[in-house]
């Protein structure tokens, strides 16, 4: 995953893109750039490596010496971005979002066509920012080249470009992926979270359509491509990944948070002492299950965050999994002989889950109770980089259900989406088991749409039932 911030002002924007680029940190782990354009100095970038320290530490120096009134900022969990690329077009910087299913296939087609060459990073994958700027190179301009990148690629693709005379902003053709546009006086901005411009002076200005593609300038923004009529905006934004004063489609996320826990709370039938969310985005969710049933909410265990920033999270899993328990600080007085009723954002792999359940065990829990905040996750997500998974089978309803039939095929994944199914019953009491909880019951995917708000044919539900 990752987010991006664009400021294009009358005045020096460093202040700006410092802060705004900051306030996309827990969209990424590992990369983090800004690129500055100045009339007198030209262009001047900054990357750096994000994995041990937070991005105001790392670049605190280069806000401080760079100047110009316009910047491209990002944060990334994967490849180095903004990069600088000088062509046809002349020299601009350009960042992104999304996911390239097919870069091998279009990579092999750009080196047979062209004379085009590609640095390879560590691991030998090319730069998924590098491969766009050279699809956007075919082309005779920005926009047919923005465009033919779109449709090439398999996956999702949302971006900024930064020449000297203004910034483009392109929203993924499907809008699976935000861009917010902010204006202040002789300033406009451009943010994949909304809320990254509001503390800078920035009021909300316009939300880019699917496919829309505009420019920014000091002087003011216009539409160069308009929106298209299908969209299909990830869901999982609201769920887990969205910040929670951020909003896509008009809708808040932590608004969104209490209606989904609200809706977990009118469906059930347990009756535990106290009601809490795992820590982070799985509080609001608590909180709204509490407020709809009358259980009390607590915080049984504190997330230590002073030294624990989420930049700071290792790649092997098993590190993971133990850095994410350190930061869990349990409250005895909470736990000791209680019921609990546990609600987290998602169940992945259901480690993290197994870990924290035995933390409430071993803290004098009576019982454990897990209510995941969306449906059983089934399908690998084939538009963003949610995850570091390289198989579904990482999955923990894919190994489920591969122990239930018994082989690798996964016939009837439809079965085990529908709540009303045997299969999907079974499941779900067979996950329970394994991970230890005394009981599981996950959000339905109805009651988590309409807790978003949106016509589900706008939705991705990609990950849950394999709907594209």
């Amino acid at each position: 995953m990752g987010g991006f911030f664009g400021v294009a002002s009358k005045n020096d924007c460093v202040f700006d893109l410092f802060f705004g680029t900051d306030y996309h940190s827990h969209l990424g782990t590992r990369r983090a750039g800004m690129v500055t354009y100045d009339k007198e100095k030209g262009f001047d970038r900054a990357i750096h490596n994000i994995e041990n320290s937070p991005f105001r530490t790392k670049f605190d120096r280069d806000a401080n010496s760079m100047k110009g009134n316009l910047g491209i900022g990002c944060i990334s969990d994967y490849e180095p971005q903004p990069l600088l690329i000088r062509s046809h077009h002349g020299t601009y910087a350009i960042t992104t979002v999304g996911k390239i299913n097919n870069a091998d296939a279009i990579a092999d087609k750009l080196l047979q066509s062209s004379h085009s060459h590609f640095f390879e990073m560590s691991g030998g994958l090319i730069n998924a920012t590098e491969l766009v700027a050279t699809m956007i190179n075919q082309k005779e301009n920005f926009i047919e080249g923005i465009q033919y990148a779109q449709e090439l690629i398999d996956g999702s693709l949302t971006m900024l470009i930064m020449t000297p005379k203004g910034i483009y902003a392109a929203r993924d053709k499907m809008g699976r992926t935000p861009v917010a546009i902010g204006k202040k006086k002789d300033a406009y901005c451009a943010a994949f979270e909304s809320f990254a411009y509001l503390n800078l002076g920035y009021s909300d200005y316009k939300e880019l359509g699917p496919g829309e593609i505009v420019v920014i300038t000091p002087e003011g923004m216009k539409t160069l491509v308009q929106p298209g009529k299908d969209m299909k905006i990830c869901t999982f934004l609201w769920i887990y990944y969205g910040y929670p004063s951020s909003s896509y489609e008009g809708i808040n996320v932590e608004q969104m948070r209490y209606q989904c826990g609200a809706k977990l709370a009118k469906r059930d039938t347990v009756r535990p002492d106290t009601v809490a969310g795992v820590p982070d985005s799985g509080t609001a969710h608590a909180v709204g299950y509490a407020n709809e049933s009358g259980i009390p909410f607590s915080r049984p265990f504190i997330k230590y965050t002073p030294t624990w920033p989420r930049s700071f999270m290792p790649t092997i899993q098993t590190q993971r999994n133990l850095i994410a328990k350190m930061k869990l600080i349990p409250v005895h007085d909470l736990i000791q002989g209680k019921r609990l009723l546990l609600i987290d954002d998602s169940i992945v792999r259901g480690t993290q889950m197994r870990g924290t359940t035995q933390f409430l065990y071993q803290s004098g829990a009576k019982e454990v109770h897990i209510r995941p905040a969306c449906p059983p996750l089934l399908y690998g997500c084939k538009y963003l980089n949610f995850s570091r998974s390289s198989s579904e089978m990482d999955l923990i309803t894919r190994q489920v259900i591969r122990d239930m039939e018994g082989d690798d095929r996964f016939a009837r994944l439809d079965a085990y989406s529908n709540p009303e199914t045997a299969e999907y019953q079974e499941m779900v009491r067979h996950i329970g088991e394994r991970l230890d909880f005394t009981s599981l019951r996950y959000h339905r995917l109805d009651d988590m749409i309409e807790s978003v708000g949106l016509d589900r044919s706008k939705l991705c539900t990609y990950c849950w039932d394999g709907r594209e």
